[in-house]
């Protein structure tokens, strides 16, 4: 049997793509095993995997701005990469498999010349996780054709990102059992991610009323993030969806949502039109707003700063992108390599077998 090690995590877009790889792997040729955190969403959604053996590791944030954890995370990583150090040993991987955030840092410094090792870069720039893990990467796998120019020479590849295969086998019928919703109006859905966007929220709630007279609405409002506000007929709000989530999909017409490079591939690969809210400069690099920026540009959706958020504007670009669906519908059915998941399982048997 092979062994494969997966890193990765602080966001489920870190983690998400791994298990589509984990999915396609043979379990009868595969040993799987994953290093995270003991206190991340990794930790969550791999502890209901019982083919997988999960390792925990210290790990520590690498911020650009001034924080007194700055003088104590970096002895942090080091535990972590010494930690990492003694796994691999033990573990003795064919391949290591990396999607990122700062979990995956030591992991990936550790494994350098005690595997191959292959990184995912989801977004249109590397972020300062995946650019330091590109140092002793052999093969950097990313999403956008255009990030070739931003990993170093000879390491880069072009592959699309892996989506999960029950993310495309969802069900409109399940979907309205679940959410009770009764089908005669088109669905909106509305999502910021796993732990939401108060941003959205609350332009969503003060654009409500007038959006609903033309839509249901599904809204995914983050962890922790539901209130007390009254219910609405044909509106239904959940903190966070996990194995409804293909049928939640599935039943949606239209959807807005934050532009996450996971997120906004999968809605490629579904062919579901958005308007895309991505997060802005001063909360995050800006690599959100890249992608969104590329989607409207492809002609797959509607790009909406989150600056430029009215009510009156949040619904007319809701409303003409429902009036020209088809239009994005068609250029999205004409996009390359929206799903990765088998040109990235190529690359880890080509690299076990070499």
């Amino acid at each position: 049997m092979k062994t494969i090690i997966f890193t990765g995590g602080g966001t489920a877009g870190h983690v998400m793509p791994n298990l589509a790889l984990m999915d396609r792997l043979d379990k009868n040729q595969w040993r799987i095993h994953y290093i995270g955190t003991e206190e991340g969403i990794e930790h969550e959604l791999l502890s209901r995997r019982s083919e997988v053996t999960y390792h925990t590791i210290a790990w520590g944030k690498l911020r650009r701005y001034f924080s007194w954890k700055n003088f104590t995370d970096p002895f942090r990583v080091v535990k972590g990469y010494f930690q990492s150090r003694r796994i691999i040993r033990q573990v003795k991987p064919d391949v290591l498999f990396s999607k990122g955030g700062y979990v995956s840092v030591p992991v990936v410094m550790a494994a350098k010349g005690k595997c191959p090792v292959l990184c995912h870069e989801s977004d249109y720039t590397p972020g300062l996780a995946n650019r330091i893990a590109a140092r002793y990467a052999d093969t950097i796998c990313t999403t956008f054709s255009d990030t070739i120019a931003h990993v170093p020479a000879g390491k880069g590849i072009h592959t699309g990102t892996p989506i999960r295969a029950a993310l495309l086998q969802g069900s409109r019928e399940r979907g309205l059992a679940f959410t009770g919703l009764s089908g005669e109006k088109p669905v909106l859905l509305v999502m910021g991610g796993s732990t939401g966007a108060k941003a959205l929220n609350e332009a969503l709630e003060a654009s409500l009323d007038a959006l609903l007279l033309t839509f249901d609405i599904v809204h995914l409002c983050g962890q922790g993030k539901l209130d007390d506000t009254a219910p609405r007929p044909g509106y239904v709000r959940y903190e966070y969806v996990n194995e409804q989530m293909p049928d939640v999909l599935a039943l949606s017409d239209v959807v807005l949502s934050r532009a996450g490079a996971n997120a906004v591939f999968e809605l490629l690969a579904l062919k579901k039109p958005a308007v895309l809210v991505p997060l802005p400069l001063e909360a995050s690099r800006g690599d959100q707003i890249l992608n969104a920026q590329y989607f409207e540009k492809n002609g797959y959706a509607v790009h909406l700063p989150q600056n430029e958020i009215t009510p009156e504007r949040l619904k007319d670009a809701v409303l003409g992108l429902y009036k020209d669906r088809q239009r994005y519908i068609d250029a999205m059915a004409t996009a390359p390599g929206a799903d990765g998941t088998e040109n990235i399982l190529r690359l880890i048997f080509r690299a076990v077998n070499e």
